[in-house]
């Protein structure tokens, strides 16, 4: 018999991966079995914390039992075991019970690692990019990773890396002046010394 999980998505050995690459957020997959005690203690914890998160992360229950190649796949030698998933990989875990508070500060560690590569990596890029075209970026980093956070937010919103500093207004056409770095940037830092979020400094 199939695993069904909370978001009614019906786990097997074969579709698993598939299954967890396909939901558009990070995945908090709950190892556990029918017989595990420490599992049923668990459980409503972590109910509690992706519902309080539920803009961040989506909660997935796996019973061993019924995807046993998979179960092994990862490791899962003892239960519970929950696994973050993202993009379809394991980017951390833990074992047996925490509280809600513990949960949440490790959740909160693990997904603010890798939206900080993110920002590392996007400020390699712009740096070239002004670079390139005579200018640089802000050297007051905190402005500068304060821009790229709000970037990358309104990427997941509206599937583009929008100026946070100016009004998406659903016109596509209108809007596509304000993907990062903006129609207007070159001239007000001419202008003004910086651009108008001040990612971009003369």
């Amino acid at each position: 018999m199939p695993c069904q999980s909370k978001m009614s998505i019906i786990l097997t050995d074969e579709n698993f991966e598939k299954e967890i690459q396909a939901i558009g957020k990070p995945v908090l997959v709950d190892f556990f079995a029918t017989w595990c005690e420490p599992c049923s203690v668990l459980t409503p914890i972590l109910e509690k914390v992706a519902d309080d998160l539920k803009e961040k992360i989506v909660l997935v229950k796996a019973n061993i039992d019924e995807i046993p190649q998979t179960a092994q796949k990862f490791g899962i030698d003892r239960i519970p075991t929950i696994v973050l998933f993202e993009k379809g990989k394991p980017i951390s875990s833990f074992v047996g019970l925490r509280s809600e508070r513990d949960i949440k500060e490790w959740l909160e560690e693990a997904l603010n690692h890798d939206q900080s590569e993110k920002i590392e990596e996007l400020i390699v890029g712009y740096s070239k990019y002004a670079e390139e075209n005579g200018f640089k970026l802000n050297p007051d980093k905190k402005t500068v990773e304060r821009v790229i956070k709000g970037l990358l937010e309104n990427e997941k919103k509206y599937g583009e890396k929008y100026c946070p500093c100016r009004r998406v207004t659903g016109d596509k056409e209108e809007d596509s002046k304000k993907i990062c770095p903006c129609f207007w940037h070159k001239d007000e830092i001419n202008k003004d010394g910086h651009c108008f979020c001040r990612l971009y400094v003369k």
